[in-house]
């Protein structure tokens, strides 16, 4: 495993992200930078682990295009911007206070503490929930939705109404098997 410090790049980093974007596996791990989080490859795989010591695990399946945030600047990620490719999400409320969120071109996905995966393809945001309570919406102005466990919606780019589903097993199973869940 390798720590890696937020907005301070370092000799070892720098050699580890050239890597592996040079391998094609995870295209956001050079933005991916976070005080506290240790990033680990799944051995036979393409995912990626990043754990973070205040509670948070994002999980990236192979080519995903993502960066952790940390926009008040305490030094802790509380944000993933994902631009392609699935991550899930856990957040262990009892380890970190205050939300996290995943950003999308399509949507914004907000908890507390919980475990959901988000996918971005094709111009349509899939947000998952396998745990707890997850609030979707547009990332402009408009109607949220929560979403409950084993419940999912599609965001697209259209201004039609955000529509909560229970996700069919197989459809659930497919995402989370990108994900080594």
């Amino acid at each position: 495993m390798e720590t890696v410090s937020y907005g301070r790049p370092c000799l070892a980093t720098a050699i580890a992200a050239t890597t592996l974007l040079w391998a094609g596996l995870w295209a956001g791990l050079a933005s991916a930078q976070s005080a506290g989080c240790t990033l680990e490859r799944v051995a036979g795989t393409s995912r990626q682990i990043m754990r973070c010591a205040d509670g948070v695990t994002v999980t990236a399946e192979g080519g995903a295009r993502f960066q952790l945030l940390d926009s008040n600047g305490d030094g802790r990620p509380d944000s993933v911007s994902l631009r392609n490719n699935a991550v899930l999400v856990d957040v262990d409320s009892a380890r970190r206070s205050g939300g996290f969120q995943v950003v999308t071109p399509q949507a914004i996905a907000a908890v507390r503490g919980t475990r959901w995966a988000v996918d971005v393809k094709n111009g349509t945001t899939s947000v998952f929930v396998v745990r707890g309570r997850v609030a979707v919406g547009r990332p402009s102005v408009g109607p949220r939705v929560v979403l409950t466990p084993g419940e999912g919606v599609d965001v697209s780019r259209t201004s039609g109404a955000l529509t909560v589903r229970r996700w069919p097993q197989a459809r659930a199973d497919a995402l989370l098997a990108r994900l080594g869940q």
